[in-house]
């Protein structure tokens, strides 16, 4: 039997099509590395003819295969139909396959993915080509987001097709969101046109797909017995727009919580955003964070765990029900004092979640871990939920997450764990408290993501860059971690010195050796309890700033990877290195005059004076960190806390790092021009740095960033069905758009953070389909508090943007709040999303008194206590039917 695969597809010299598949002809389930080359056939058509045996047809029931694309310098692209699948029913005659190339990047494969077919679109197909009969023509054609009630018709230009006549069409059959007819094969002859209509309930014609006509050329396929033609997607451009909220889960208030927002409270906010016409929950991370037990593992972006779920956001009244309400009484009487206060008291509701959690355990767990759903659980999870519990109960035995103080269990030893957890030893109960509680939060967080798909809502998570320097996931894989670096940002307008995460760099090649597994499973986790996601600083997939671990200051890092600016590349330009003097901090008498006007007597204690008139910092100093360390021993007082800022400063005032593996290599610090060090030196030399500079950050690094991309994120996207979103803020570079469009992947889009330099303002009506467009995210200031920030630039937006004449008013009012609400509905953007903080800025009523206490972040400050907690009951917030009704309306007549 023979089986012509026939691809759509238009090359150029150097390029090349491949297939592979399931079966040993088209090299089995090696994916590319086994593919098979296909035959350039004519400027528009790839071909591949496969023979195949008695025995292989009898094996199997249908061929799963993929065609792949390479480039001429060897990079491979993958066909983004996410498997076709060919049903094997005859093998007695010959079949003809004509297949159209589905683009990563193409709008449609959005809707395809788990947002649609669980919620938007359920209809979906199954992506199974069935076998046309004998003397037949098959067309089929996906049409996702086919209004309600509505049919898909083929027409064209021959008598089987109706001659282009507006009833002459013929009606196709559906499968799921495919649509397929049969055509008699000798009744269509020479070049065949031919379009997809739609039709509506009572079958009259509603439109013709856009584009120009699809053309099928015989007797280009040799007339075999059966043909199979499948058209890719259908050309109507059906585009759903959706209303998002974003609120973190400690952030939400209801009469039930203990304090803090917890899983459960979520059934209470998709009934409030279900009433209100919002169809998506945005959550920041929810991974467990205990490392110290103090309100610095409020920061949920440092998880210990990229698989556990933090304890805070357990409900211990859901776990214990009626039967064990007892168990946590008195726990419970704190009730009313913790919800009563304006934000979270992390170590206080922590301490009585810890309490509660051990009480529930003695009473509970022999009944909880005898349940089906509880061994499924644990054996599904048991790759990270053993090390991770380990983990948990080793930290608070040694008082420490630093397992280097761990003694023999320092290093990570499997054979050691799997002994420290079995059943019976005097260890296990601690350990199996762990189990306990991912359990029923795992119980809790999939009990909301299934009441919102039920509601008609989706849930959206957030994946963190990076994990804490000193968790579970860094103590059991260490190797796939720099961990002498120290993740952060460059500076921006919103922390001038640049951030510093803390978070160890990823170790990209040991990660790529396994395909990327660690992030695979990191996602398939996330899918358990979310339809869609956000990488946090997705600009960490192309580059990430990386700061060396004896600094603490981001402004001390870099990007890596980075092209150097060599040494003969300085002296072309007449510029000769002096390593001390462009890389060493930069000291003299003037610059502390200028640095440290009224204190240089007590800088130059830290300092070592040359004779040619400069300092160096004395060795018990000479790092930012010794600095920290030395000033954590002192009063926090003004005149020290000055000192160690101007110290710090010093450390800093540096032009050029030398690149750590390269000879006569360097890397430029950011903002070179703000330092002292460059100010100091002749013109004709600043000229010329600077020149090397703007090539270094914003020329030579394009295609090396570019390609770091693509070898990750593509096999990355292919293994979740989750919606992506990708955080592409702060520093972009010019290659993010184009990779982000390539992905399919959405843009962010805020507008006071436009990404082109010659603008004020992103106008939320310019943003691209693909995107979420937002007024504020949680790491700025909420609409209210940025209105009161800068009265220049506030004036300005209420003239340009908002089309308003005369003084932009003293404060945000409702009416100012409604109309930049307005402006983000009416974007073209799949999604526009808002802080549920500046929703309630609609109302006057439900508006705080002060607009600082609305904000959940500032990026600055490294040891910010994330506890914003919104003013009013979620209960409460259902009965505000003025608002509630005003927003369904807002949202309703733009088209969300």
């Amino acid at each position: 039997m023979k089986i012509e695969f026939f691809l759509r597809f238009s090359t150029v010299p150097g390029q090349k099509l491949l297939i592979s598949g399931n079966i040993a002809e088209l090299g089995g389930t090696q994916g590319i590395q086994q593919a098979i080359a296909m035959e350039y056939h004519d400027h528009d058509h790839w071909k591949y003819t496969l023979v195949l045996s008695k025995e292989t047809f009898q094996a199997h029931k249908e061929i799963s295969y993929t065609y792949h694309f390479v480039d001429q310098n060897g990079a491979a692209v993958d066909d983004w139909s996410k498997g076709r699948n060919l049903s094997l029913k005859d093998d007695k005659h010959d079949l003809a396959v004509l297949d159209t190339w589905i683009d990563m990047g193409d709008v449609e494969n959005i809707y395809h993915t788990a947002p649609f077919y669980h919620i938007f679109d359920k209809v979906q197909s199954t992506h199974k080509k069935n076998y046309p009969q004998k003397g037949k023509i098959q067309f089929l054609v996906d049409s996702p987001l086919m209004p309600p009630h509505h049919l898909l018709a083929i027409t064209g230009n021959t008598d089987a097709l109706g001659n282009w006549n507006r009833d002459g069409h013929l009606l196709m059959k559906q499968n799921g969101s495919q649509w397929f007819i049969e055509v008699d094969s000798t009744l269509i002859t020479g070049e065949l046109e031919y379009k997809y209509i739609l039709l509506d309930e009572k079958k009259e014609l509603v439109k013709y797909e856009h584009g120009e006509n699809r053309h099928l050329k015989f007797p280009f396929l040799e007339t075999p017995e059966m043909i199979l033609v499948s058209d890719g997607r259908t050309r109507f451009d059906f585009h759903f727009r959706g209303t998002g909220v974003a609120i973190p889960v400690f952030s939400l208030r209801t009469k039930k919580g203990l304090g803090v927002g917890e899983f459960t409270d979520i059934h209470a906010l998709v009934d409030w955003a279900e009433s209100s016409g919002i169809k998506m929950i945005q959550l920041l991370p929810v991974n467990d964070t205990t490392s110290t037990h103090s309100k610095l593992d409020s920061y949920p972006y440092a998880a210990i765990s990229a698989y556990a779920l933090h304890p805070l956001y357990g409900s211990i009244e859901e776990i214990a029900g009626k039967k064990h309400l007892s168990v946590i009484k008195e726990i419970l009487a704190s009730k009313p004092a913790l919800n009563a206060l304006e934000g979270v008291d992390y170590e206080a509701v922590m301490e009585l979640k810890w309490e509660a959690y051990s009480l529930l355990y003695d009473a509970m767990s022999e009944d909880s871990f005898e349940e089906k759903e509880y061994s499924a659980f644990f054996a599904q999870n048991k790759h990270w939920l053993v090390p991770y519990a380990a983990y948990s109960y080793l930290r608070d035995k040694f008082g420490t997450p630093d397992a280097g103080k761990w003694g023999k269990y320092s290093h990570f030893n499997e054979q050691l764990i799997k002994e420290l957890c079995e059943p019976g030893t005097k260890y296990f109960d601690a350990i199996a408290l762990h189990f306990f509680i991912q359990y029923h939060l795992h119980r809790q967080l999939k009990a909301a993501h299934d009441y919102a798909n039920k509601k008609g809502l989706i849930l959206k998570g957030d994946i963190a860059i990076g994990v804490h320097r000193h968790g579970a996931d860094t103590w059991t894989q260490p190797e796939l971690y720099h961990l002498d670096k120290q993740a952060g940002a460059p500076p921006d307008d919103f922390a001038i010195k640049g951030q510093n995460w803390g978070f160890p760099t990823y170790n990209w090649e040991t990660m790529k050796a396994d395909g990327f597994g660690w992030w695979k499973s990191r996602f398939e986790q996330m899918s358990h309890y979310f339809d869609a996601f956000r990488i946090d600083h997705i600009l960490g997939f192309f580059r990430i700033w990386s700061i060396p671990d004896h600094a603490t200051d981001g402004i001390m890092g870099r990007f890596v990877p980075a092209i150097p600016v060599y040494r003969d590349e300085f002296e072309r330009r007449g510029i000769f290195i002096d390593e001390h003097r462009f890389c060493q901090p930069y000291i003299n008498d003037q610059v502390l005059w200028e640095l440290a006007n009224g204190v240089e007597d007590q800088a130059k204690h830290f300092l070592h004076h040359f004779g040619d008139g400069t300092y160096r910092f004395k060795e018990a100093f000479d790092t930012q960190k010794k600095i920290e360390a030395y000033f954590c021993q002192l009063d926090q007082d003004d005149t020290n806390c000055r000192l160690k800022d101007i110290l710090l400063s010093l450390h800093s005032n540096v032009i050029l790092w030398k690149d750590d593996s390269k000879e006569q290599a360097f890397h430029f610090r950011f903002n070179i021009s703000h330092t002292l060090s460059f100010m100091h030196l002749d013109q004709t030399v600043q000229r010329d740095l600077l020149e090397l500079y703007n090539d270094y950050y914003f020329h030579r690094q394009e295609h090396i960033w570019r390609k770091e991309a693509m070898e990750k994120l593509p096999s990355l996207k292919y293994c979740t069905d989750m919606l992506i979103c990708g955080e592409d803020l702060g520093l972009v570079p010019a290659c993010v758009p184009e990779v982000m469009s390539k992905l399919g992947f959405l843009s962010m889009e805020v507008q006071r953070m436009p990404k082109k330099s010659n603008v004020a303002f992103f106008d939320p009506a310019s943003a691209p389909y693909l995107s979420v467009v937002t007024p504020s995210t949680h790491d700025m200031s909420t609409i209210r508090e940025w209105w009161l920030e800068n009265p220049a630039y506030t004036q300005r937006f209420y003239n340009e943007q908002l089309w308003q004449p005369g003084s932009a008013p003293q404060h945000a009012s409702s009416q100012v709040v409604n109309a930049i609400v307005l402006q983000h509905l009416a974007s073209p953007a799949m999604w526009s999303v808002f802080q549920l903080q500046d929703l309630m800025a609609m109302s006057e009523e439900l508006r705080t008194e002060k607009p600082c206490s609305e904000r959940i972040n500032v990026p600055g400050d490294a040891k910010h206590y994330w506890r914003y907690r919104i003013p009013v009951y979620l209960e409460d917030l259902m009965e505000h039917d003025d608002f509630n009704e005003q927003l369904k309306y807002f949202i309703s007549s733009n088209g969300r």
